[in-house]
């Protein structure tokens, strides 16, 4: 790579940091594109990622029978691995904004004969649950994560001491120039803003205590755990 193109993608890297502007200036076509035209095609244009969504799964401590929300739940991707682990008497409870998805993680939910698997139909702002979970998951969500209002009505539907894990791509060191601009390429389609995209758990992590954070593919992929505080008020 000559020095004036590496100079010109470390220039664009910094623009995204700190505006949160896409490489190509569309932010929301390639995000409505994505998951609504292209909302049938989700799953296979994304199936390479279905290892990190199976290590941020792993990483969130469930126990059979309890209730996890799936923040973001996309078409159910999952879904089927959060029922795996809290079991037929356990209820999984996904929450996605977009009308084309959620219909899609409904056919997927009904043909696998899921009852006790669900998807609500609404921005994670302004969900209504009538459960206190035990857990919840957001995964490959990074507009959520970068939504402080999001967020705080999620924890409300928590119960005090509740397990959070939070995974998907960020920036590499600076210095990854080349790794950072294919970073862009892959998650432009499905990020309204790159804003936050260097430590996309911060505004979650105001939230919760016990926080821990494990960088995976050369720091473009993180996963985030923490807990609710167990006592109303409490911070780390």
């Amino acid at each position: 790579m000559s020095t004036s193109r590496a100079a010109h993608l470390r220039a664009q890297q910094a623009g995204h940091q700190q505006d949160g502007h896409q490489p190509n200036g569309h932010q929301q076509a390639g995000h409505q594109h994505a998951y609504a035209e292209r909302a049938r095609f989700y799953d296979r244009d994304t199936s390479a990622f279905q290892p990190y969504r199976q290590a941020v799964v792993e990483a969130l401590p469930l126990c059979r029978g309890q209730v996890v929300l799936d923040v973001g739940c996309g078409t159910g991707l999952c879904c089927g691995l959060l029922r795996d682990k809290v079991g037929p008497q356990g209820r999984v409870v996904g929450i996605e904004e977009s009308p084309e998805m959620t219909a899609l993680a409904r056919e997927h939910i009904a043909g696998e004969g899921w009852p006790n698997v669900a998807v609500v139909l609404s921005p994670a702002e302004d969900a209504q649950l009538d459960l206190a979970a035990d857990a919840a998951l957001f995964c490959a969500v990074h507009d959520i994560l970068q939504s402080p209002c999001a967020l705080r009505n999620v924890v409300r539907h928590l119960r005090p001491g509740a397990w959070v894990a939070a995974g998907g791509g960020k920036w590499a060191a600076p210095l990854m120039v080349a790794l950072n601009s294919m970073v862009s390429m892959l998650h432009d389609p499905y990020v309204r803003s790159f804003s936050g995209f260097d430590r996309p758990w911060r505004h979650l992590e105001e939230l919760v205590e016990d926080i821990r954070v494990r960088e995976m593919a050369f720091g473009t992929g993180y996963v985030m755990t923490g807990r609710t505080p167990a006592r109303p008020g409490k911070r780390r």
